[in-house]
């Protein structure tokens, strides 16, 4: 029996055995024909296995930035999140209480709750908030997963910042976010104008990795590599700029103006130190309501500024009557039939017969309708209307510049023109031609970005270089009219006198404009644009301010120059002060006064404790950082300044922040300069509250803000005490 039983198991074993080699060949076969032919029913095996294997990541590039001159960032992109929410009960973490959700979602994101429990109701397995819940910042995002809410969750994304909130926002503009292009694109501003250069490139990188996305040993990679954006440097100044911010918003608060423009400018090169509207906007917000840059975008009636290069042209040409006479108060200007056509009225009727030269420091129109018509002459004015760029735009590098409207077809329109009104010009092309005044005759072409710089290569892709756009008139009539101009704000009988700044040499020339709505010709105190085009110092300006703002509520003894005055004065002394231009110590007003003033030194490299001793021993208010040796210093080497001037020694760190409680803004913005910190400043007058605190630790870099009001503290204390 047995070996029956084994001959059969040996038959059933050489059955199998064929029927496994039989196998093995028809599948040998099959991985054979798939490894040639490579596909299977039409379908590219090959393409099935890279794609179930290769894994893909986005690498994401950020948008170039702005950067202010002095290094300040002025935009750039920060962490941002999306939220999402899991709907699908099949999913580890899902929403279970969707109410509950709706309610604690709702204060966050800033969405009714109605509106977030009708998304969260959706049959999907997964939703979204769309721009409610996109961008949102770290805080919000912490905010939510505090909550610990099942289901929800984030994509981490980036946003467009502006860290200075409304500062130059009609310069630097804003984004919005492009669904189609995935990407924020510019609005307004040097981001509109700017977008392909700043716009950023994101990266990927594909590989082959395993079911949970890790990459596989030696496995292959494709990178493309990320392009940040180009980063765009201008000209702005932040320091320069925010006294500029603070001065028109604290004038804003007082007198409500319909509108407000400030430029400040630098006459050698055309670099726009400073620039800011009223109304304006925070990019952060978007709350934009004007989407007009008045100071490049909105031509207007310059008034009596004008005056300044009507002269200027009578000058050039050798035809200025300078000291002869005339009768002043009102001149008639006649027709082609000897007809009287209109009348030109002086602001004032009782100054009688005066000569040319105190009709510009008094601001006649008659004096100038007489130049433009009998001295001048249509033909020469308009040629000097044209060289001093005021038929034509700037081509400054922001977007919108608008052109002017210069009326010359009608007499009255030619010789209106000459004192300011009749036509109109923009702000910018104001600055403009007031470089060649300040410039000894060279008009320079104003401009805002300094340079923009490829961060990947650390590439400069595109530089300004400063450009002379003509030379309208010499050296020797811009040096006269400066002087004229000097009479307007030190002549007793002059119209700039509130423009004054003790120990500089401020000089300028004011503007009353009308203005006309729907064809018709306001009237009251109230309905002017009052404006002042001022430089400083006289013999070599290093600044042009040009300030205009546009019907504000004065109070009853006030004349017009009261608000001007108030943007002017702290933006001129402040930026003087800064780039350490010396004053004028040979005034009346000084003279009268006859205070010795004391010549600051260099003490860098001395030690602190005998630097402190010699300059209170001369009557300074020194204040001392830190120990050992002088650092920095926050007055100059050679300022001359009067007894009781604050100046700040900087020594060997570590230090702490002092007291700056009745500090005026100049002392802060001296201060910020010599530890290296970055000022943000609300309010005018001296300092009643800041930002870290007396006795802080002391940072390079640090911010310290600080506000301030028109009462000193100090002074408050000290009458209080005597009383």
């Amino acid at each position: 029996m047995f070996p029956r039983k084994n001959r059969t198991i040996n038959r059933w074993a050489a059955v199998l055995a064929i029927a496994f080699t039989l196998l093995f060949f028809v599948l040998l076969s099959r991985f054979v024909y798939l490894a040639e032919a490579k596909s299977v029913q039409g379908h590219d095996m090959t393409k099935i296995g890279k794609e179930r294997w290769i894994n893909a990541k986005l690498i994401d590039a950020e948008r170039g930035e702005i950067i202010s001159s002095d290094g300040d960032v002025l935009a750039q992109d920060t962490p941002a999140y999306n939220l999402y929410a899991v709907l699908s009960p099949t999913a580890e973490s899902h929403v279970v209480d969707k109410e509950k959700t709706a309610e604690e979602l709702a204060p966050i994101i800033h969405m009714s709750e109605s509106d977030i429990l009708a998304i969260l109701n959706k049959d999907r397995f997964q939703v979204e908030f769309g721009s409610h819940g996109r961008k949102l910042t770290i805080d919000q995002m912490e905010k939510i997963k505090a909550l610990k809410l099942p289901g929800i969750g984030f994509f981490k994304d980036s946003k467009r910042y502006y860290p200075n909130g409304t500062f130059a926002s009609y310069v630097v503009g804003f984004t919005s976010h492009n669904d189609q292009l995935d990407k924020d694109v510019g609005i307004v501003g040097l981001e509109k104008s700017l977008n392909d250069m700043l716009t950023e490139e994101d990266g990927s990188i594909r590989f082959y990795g395993d079911r949970n996305g890790d990459i596989l040993p030696d496995g292959t990679k494709e990178l493309k590599k990320p392009h940040n954006g180009d980063d765009v440097y201008i000209t702005i100044d932040s320091r320069i700029q925010t006294v500029l911010e603070n001065a028109m918003s604290k004038v804003d608060k007082d007198y409500h103006p319909e509108r407000m423009i400030g430029i400040v400018a630098d006459p050698k090169t055309g670099a726009i130190l400073a620039m800011a509207n009223r109304p304006t906007f925070n990019p952060n917000k978007r709350d934009i309501k004007d989407w007009t840059n008045d100071a490049i975008s909105d031509p207007f009636e310059p008034g009596s500024v004008m005056k300044t290069f009507t002269l200027a042209a009578a000058i050039n040409e050798h035809v200025w009557p300078g000291n002869k006479t005339y009768q002043s108060g009102r001149y008639a200007i006649k027709n082609d039939k000897g007809r009287t056509a209109a009348v030109v009225h002086d602001w004032q009727s009782n100054w009688g017969t005066i000569t040319f030269n105190e009709g510009f420091t008094r601001s006649s129109n008659v004096a100038f309708s007489i130049v433009e018509e009998k001295y001048l002459k249509p033909n020469r004015f308009y040629d000097y209307l044209e060289r001093f760029g005021f038929t034509k735009k700037t081509g400054i590098d922001l977007p919108n510049e608008a052109d002017s409207k210069i009326n010359f077809k009608w007499k009255t329109d030619q010789i209106m023109s000459s004192f300011g009104q009749a036509s109109a010009v923009t702000p910018i092309q104001i600055i403009q031609a007031a470089t060649a005044i300040a410039n000894d005759g060279k008009m320079v072409k104003p401009y805002v970005i300094q340079k923009v710089v490829d961060p990947n290569e650390n590439k400069v892709v595109k530089e300004h270089h400063t450009e002379v756009v003509g030379e309208p008139i010499t050296a020797e009539t811009a040096r006269q009219v400066r002087a004229m101009m000097h009479d307007v704000v030190w002549d007793k009988n002059g119209t700039g006198r509130n423009y004054r700044i003790p120990n500089y040499d401020i000089i300028g020339k004011t503007g009353t404009a009308q203005i006309t709505v729907n064809g018709q010709l306001l009237t009251g105190k109230n309905n002017y644009v009052f404006s002042f085009l001022g430089m400083a110092p006289e013999n070599d300006p290093k600044l042009i301010v040009y300030i205009a703002i546009d019907r504000p509520h004065l109070k009853p003894l006030e004349t017009g120059s009261e608000p001007v005055a108030a943007v002017f004065k702290p933006v001129m002394a402040n930026a003087l002060q800064y780039m350490q231009v010396k004053p004028k110590l040979n005034d009346t007003e000084n003279n009268e006064k006859k205070v010795k003033t004391i010549t600051v030194k260099d003490f860098t490299g001395k030690s602190l404790l005998d630097a402190k001793a010699q300059l209170t021993d001369l009557g300074l208010d020194v204040v001392t950082l830190g120990s050992g040796t002088v650092k920095a210093q926050s007055l100059y080497d050679g300022m001359q300044v009067y007894p009781g001037t604050k100046i700040v020694l900087v020594g060997d760190g570590p230090y702490q922040m002092p007291d700056l409680t009745g500090w005026s803004m100049t002392e802060v913005l001296q201060f910020a300069q010599a530890i290296d910190a970055k000022p943000k400043l609300t309010g005018n007058g001296f300092v009643t509250t800041q930002s870290p605190a007396a006795g802080s630790l002391v940072k390079n870099g640090m911010t310290i803000t600080v506000t301030l009001n028109a009462k000193n503290p100090d002074t408050k204390t000290e009458n209080k005490n005597k009383s």
